[in-house]
């Protein structure tokens, strides 16, 4: 089921840049959308799926990160989020009433950060040049890396991280797709490697989704979507009418990818090896998609015009039809990162 968002025209709520936080307003321990300001005083946006804000809390940090995925990250009860111009992440604690989201603590970062994921019992952290391991214990994530690599390119072009196996998947949009070894309990250890048969035509490494050991790759400017496993890229697969896939998100069988020019999402049937795109649009908006991610039956987009920013919160059916269920217009063009936030205490 194609839907369009036509910015306020739907179920925009118009929030203010400096918009105070509604804390506590309509919070009722369900699941939150999670998006970042990624301003000089960077500050989460926290609403519910019915698109009411429910918070508002400070980062601590600043923003100023782009063309990047996974600026926010969530696993059990944490969220971590970067803040690329103080070059550090903010660590964010679920709270179970009151404010729904509470600020632990910040962690230093090697470089400017631009992405970080969870797994293996630490926050990793992608910056400009480095990727870096934060260990997590009972205490919160630690202030200091237990594990580094410099990138491959290490230009500035880094796009994203994420966890497959024993392993980090990384993207640098200056055409590298690299990896880099986890020690057994989980620290980065030795040197990113470029991955095998990355195409001949490989232009822009963008977004990625894991699962298992397999990471699904977007090459935005070739139009290409590529699987890669065991540190080679196994298939590469065009994403026809839709152009610049760059960010994706995983549901069972299905691969969505959010089309930033096209200003659209894609289905994809993934298994195997295959990469098979099922419907070419599902959802379409009026700016231009920054980030997509997808948990409980939810899916959620933000995207862009340069001017204002759009939160749209989906429900997705068995059959992957995106069915919108809630639009919030922010009069502000950096917003960056999505990430869902369970209600419950299931939320890994």
């Amino acid at each position: 089921m194609k839907k369009a968002i036509y910015g306020s025209a739907l179920l925009g709520l118009m929030v203010a840049g400096a918009v105070h936080a509604q804390t506590g307003s309509g919070w009722d321990d369900g699941d939150l959308v999670v998006t970042a300001t990624n301003t000089a005083n960077n500050a989460l946006l926290v609403y519910n799926t019915r698109g009411e804000l429910v918070g508002q809390p400070q980062t601590g940090g600043s923003g100023g990160v782009a063309g990047n995925a996974g600026g926010i990250a969530q696993n059990h009860d944490l969220l971590a989020v970067v803040n690329f111009g103080s070059g550090n992440v903010s660590v964010f604690r679920k709270n179970e009433g009151g404010v729904p989201l509470q600020l632990a603590k910040l962690v230093p970062a090697l470089a400017n950060p631009v992405s970080v994921a969870f797994g293996r019992h630490h926050l990793y952290i992608l910056t400009t040049t480095y990727i870096e391991s934060h260990r997590i214990d009972r205490y919160g994530v630690s202030d200091t890396a237990d594990g580094k690599a410099r990138l491959a390119h290490a230009d500035g072009s880094a796009a994203q991280v994420g966890v497959i196996g024993g392993q980090l998947v990384i993207t640098e949009k200056s055409n590298a797709i690299e990896t880099v070894d986890l020690a057994g309990q989980g620290a980065v250890s030795g040197s990113a490697k470029l991955v095998a048969n990355i195409p001949a035509n490989v232009n822009a490494p963008f977004g990625l989704a894991t699962r298992g050991n397999d990471a699904y790759v977007t090459i935005a400017h070739a139009n290409e979507i590529s699987l890669v496993r065991n540190d080679a890229v196994l298939t590469v697969t065009g994403s026809g009418t839709q152009m610049a896939p760059c960010w994706v998100t995983l549901d069972g069988p299905f691969l969505f990818s959010a089309n930033s020019p096209s200003h659209s999402v894609s289905r994809y049937l993934v298994y195997g090896r295959k990469i098979v795109q099922d419907a070419a649009v599902v959802a379409s908006f009026n700016g231009a998609p920054t980030d997509i991610t997808y948990r409980d039956n939810f899916a959620a987009v933000v995207d862009g015009t340069g001017i204002a920013s759009h939160v749209s919160i989906f429900n997705v059916d068995g059959d992957g039809n995106f069915d919108l269920k809630s639009s919030v217009t922010i009069n502000s063009g950096s917003t960056n990162g999505i990430a869902i936030v369970r209600g419950d205490d299931d939320s890994n």
